[in-house]
């Protein structure tokens, strides 16, 4: 059964209730885990955002026209952007996945004109980073007079009229006549022209490509279109268009200057150059709509801004919208001209053919019977009692655990049955079952870890800002143990480059040494397969200058090199002997162990 809840921490998800068959899953032999059991009552998460455009809003094209959002499909070919180096440059990408929702609206305006409708939560790429409409949890909100970066503003393409015919193949004959030579989509879009003209004879082509008495706006965008395709090009920062006729050229010129391009005429090299960029190439593109596509490409051009793209004003609405969203190979595709961030994919729920992405955010499968599933197996003749691992793979006590109180009945089972078992989390609701875990502990061994990666407030807003804050989760660790449990805390995930410093190790294992913690594990970054893709995606977003050095460290596997790990590793454990976190006191708690830790655990930080 899917079902909704009308309530604002919940608002646009779907939970799929399901009845499970099975709950305590056996570990696969191949996997590095130091448990072979685990339960999981969730697929899926609730933590994670949304960021939303209008379905109107022009996405551009692989092919270089341009696709409203709620028109666009799976496996559609669109642009997005790649680092290379310390600049970003467009490349071509792939839409994975499609969705809609309804959010509040706000209109963001452009000093070139552009209006964005987005949601709150929606960002865009700014000269100081990725910016998202209003205040959040991931950070500030934009202001009057940031810069997105961008192609800048998409012009309004030419309608297909006779005048605009009968423009495109003015200048497609009149520049070359020779039409096999010509890529086939401006051999086919002649051709058709042709037909559709009845033109089969020489005169009557002739009579078609003549000069107009009276040019108009649609026959001079034809013209430009053809003119394009039989003869232009595009070199460095200039758009050219060649002729041996100079009639040709002033007719270039002219149209061109019409629509207020900065157009000039080149007698040297018989030719139009067009100046400005890639944002008036593009506009040329739209405005004309020439036929081939590779003349139109932009891959690997350099991703840039000007003053055109300056935020006036950021204004809310008041109403509720339909607002969409997708996923991208790249994780952000151009919207009306300014780059824009889409949602991350991740590869943990597709095993019920849900996409990675925007499904693993929105549609969370709920084990409603997980509690009852739990007490039936551990009964089972065939159950050994061995030691069960929770959070192994999505946190048990994420958000949605508030609304369907799983864990009490599978706590219950547990206790009942004396059976050991160990909680990783990151969710301070854990702190709501405290009296069971304590009844559990009186006739087993009980694990609590908590995940606690840095203790920096901007990292943490910006990597996992669906969690609860850091200060928060140690604020829980002193909880558990003032209730007499060896808390063991998961330094992890340790990130490359970001919070492997001295500093951040300093500050971090300060911080859970005096929450009480009984000791640290560190756990430096590992990149399976879906989360691989999300952290790559973020982090070229907010630390581009790294990839490189994640590209060094990774290459192509899950595992940083060893030396890396011990390095990092050893570091930590001199300074959690500063703090006195290496002591063990007999009779410190009631547990007789601590949750077995796997050498590297699932890091939920980046599920």
């Amino acid at each position: 059964m899917a079902r909704t809840f009308d309530t604002p921490g919940f608002a646009g998800m779907t939970f799929y209730e399901v009845q499970a068959k099975s709950i305590i899953n056996r570990v696969p032999a191949s996997s590095r885990m130091s448990f072979m059991w685990t339960v999981n009552p969730y697929r899926g998460c609730s933590h994670a955002c949304s960021y939303c455009l209008a379905g109107d809003t022009p996405i551009l094209m692989a092919d270089g026209s341009t696709r409203a959002l709620r028109d666009l499909k799976v496996g559609d070919a669109i642009y997005g952007t790649v680092p290379v180096g310390t600049s970003r440059r467009y490349t071509v990408t792939t839409v994975l996945a499609h969705w809609s929702t309804t959010k509040p609206a706000y209109r963001v305006t452009l000093a070139d004109g552009t209006q964005l409708i987005a949601s709150g939560d929606h960002r865009f790429l700014s000269e100081r980073g990725w910016r998202q409409v209003a205040e959040g949890p991931r950070g500030p909100g934009l202001a009057a007079g940031d810069q997105f970066m961008g192609t800048g503003q998409f012009a309004e393409g030419p309608k297909d009229s006779a005048d605009y015919r009968r423009g495109y193949l003015s200048g497609m004959i009149r520049g070359d006549a020779h039409l096999a030579t010509y890529a086939p989509e401006a051999v086919d879009r002649s051709l058709d022209y042709l037909a559709g003209f009845g033109a089969a004879t020489i005169d009557a082509i002739r009579d078609l490509i003549r000069w107009p008495d009276r040019v108009s706006d649609d026959w001079c965008k034809g013209f430009l279109a053809g003119v394009f395709d039989s003869d232009g090009s595009r070199d460095g920062r200039d758009l050219w268009i060649r002729s041996n006729d100079t009639e040709i050229l002033d007719q270039i010129a002219a149209a061109l200057r019409r629509f207020g391009f900065d157009a000039w005429l080149e007698s040297s090299h018989a030719a139009v150059r067009l100046r400005g960029g890639l944002t008036e190439h593009m506009r040329f593109y739209h405005l004309a709509d020439p036929a081939i596509s590779r003349k139109r490409s932009i891959s690997g051009r350099t991703v840039g801004s000007d003053a055109r793209l300056r935020v006036v004003s950021i204004e809310p609405l008041g109403v509720d919208l339909p607002l969409y969203d997708i996923t991208t190979g790249t994780a952000d595709f151009i919207a009306n001209g300014v780059v824009s961030h889409n949602c991350f994919a991740r590869g943990t729920h597709t095993y019920l053919d849900l996409d990675a992405g925007h499904d693993f955010d929105t549609k969370v499968v709920v084990k409603v019977n997980a509690g009852e599933l739990v007490r039936r197996e551990l009964a089972a003749p065939k159950w050994r009692g061995e030691h069960i691992a929770m959070g192994t793979n999505v946190d048990p006590y994420q958000r949605a655990e508030g609304r369907y109180r799983l864990m009490p009945r599978i706590l219950s089972a547990l206790r009942d049955f004396a059976n050991p078992f160990s909680i990783l989390t990151k969710g301070t609701l854990i702190l709501r079952d405290l009296p069971l875990l304590r009844q559990a502990a009186e006739v087993t061994q009980v694990g609590v870890a908590m995940s606690v990666g840095f203790v920096d407030e901007r990292m943490w807003r910006s990597v996992e800002s669906g969690t609860p804050s850091p200060r928060r989760r140690l604020d829980a660790v002193r909880a558990l143990t003032d209730a007499g449990f060896r808390v063991s805390v998961l330094m992890a995930p340790i990130l490359p480059g970001l919070t492997d410093t001295e500093e951040s190790i300093e500050a971090t294992v300060t911080a859970i040494a005096a929450s009480g913690a009984a000791s640290v594990t560190p756990i430096p970054l590992h990149l399976r397969p879906g989360a691989r893709e999300w952290y790559a995606s973020w982090l070229t977003r907010e630390f581009p200058a790294l990839a490189p050095h994640y590209r060094r460290l990774y290459g192509r596997g899950s595992y940083l090199p060893k030396e890396y790990q011990r390095e990092v590793t050893a570091r930590v454990r001199m300074a959690a002997r500063r703090h006195g976190l290496d002591r063990t006191e007999p009779g410190e708690a009631r547990q007789t162990e601590p949750p077995p830790q796997p050498p590297e655990p699932e890091q939920l930080t980046l599920l």
